[in-house]
C-alpha cells in the first residue's frame, strides 16, 4: 500500500507550482543527509540522556535536590553534545560555504572562495587523530590562504559510502560554480 503523503521526494499535489521550503537558497542547508555513524552516535547519546533524566527524576523524588540538579545539568550537556554532533558538516547557501565543526564554525563567503575541488590527501578517520589516505572536498580561498576542508570520505557522514560522498561533493561544487564568481 503506497503512502505518497509520507514521501519527501515529490512536490505537493496542488494546482500551482509552489516552491518547496527547501528550495530557498538564502537559507543555510546541508546538501547531503547525515551519515549513519553520526546519527547512531547521536542516538546513543540521546538514549544515555534519557536514562540520566530518569535518574534525575528518581533522585529528585528521593529528596536529593542538589544531586538531581547535577544529574539534570549533565543530561542537558549530553543533549547539547548530541545536537551539536548532528549539526556538524558542510552547509551552503547563496551567501557562501559554512563548515560546522564541534567547537567551531567557519564561514567562507562566495566572494572569497576561489573554488571547490576534490583532492587526494591524508584525512582523519571518523574525526580521530588517526589519518588514512582518502578524498577531501576543499574550498580554496582567493587570497591564497589555507584550504578549508569541507568533507572527507572517511568522516562520520561518508565512511563506507563512496557514492554519497561523490554526490555531496558534486552538489557543493555545483553551488560553487553557481555562486562563486571568478
Amino acid at each position: 500500500m503506497p503512502l505518497p503523503f509520507l514521501t519527501a521526494d515529490r512536490g505537493f499535489d496542488t494546482v500551482e507550482d509552489v516552491a518547496l521550503p527547501f528550495d530557498d537558497h538564502d537559507q543555510w542547508r546541508r546538501p547531503y543527509r547525515p551519515g549513519p555513524w553520526r546519527v547512531a552516535a547521536a542516538a546513543v547519546a540521546l538514549l544515555l540522556a534519557s536514562f540520566m533524566l530518569l535518574a534525575t527524576m528518581i533522585i529528585a523524588f528521593a529528596g536529593g535536590l542538589a544531586a538531581a540538579a547535577v544529574c539534570f545539568g549533565l543530561a542537558a550537556l549530553v543533549i547539547v553534545v548530541a545536537l551539536r554532533m548532528l549539526r556538524m558538516g558542510a552547509w551552503v547557501s547563496r551567501h557562501g560555504l559554512r563548515r560546522v565543526a564541534f567547537f567551531r564554525t567557519t564561514t567562507l563567503p562566495w566572494s572569497q572562495a576561489g573554488g571547490v575541488r576534490t583532492v587526494q590527501q591524508p584525512v582523519r578517520w571518523l574525526g580521530l587523530p588517526r589519518t588514512v589516505q582518502g578524498q577531501a572536498l576543499v574550498a580554496v580561498r582567493r587570497n591564497g590562504g589555507e584550504q578549508l576542508a569541507l568533507l572527507t570520505d572517511h568522516n562520520a557522514d561518508f565512511l563506507a559510502r563512496v557514492e554519497a560522498f561523490d554526490r555531496a561533493a558534486d552538489t557543493v561544487e555545483a553551488w560553487s560554480a553557481e555562486y562563486a564568481r571568478s
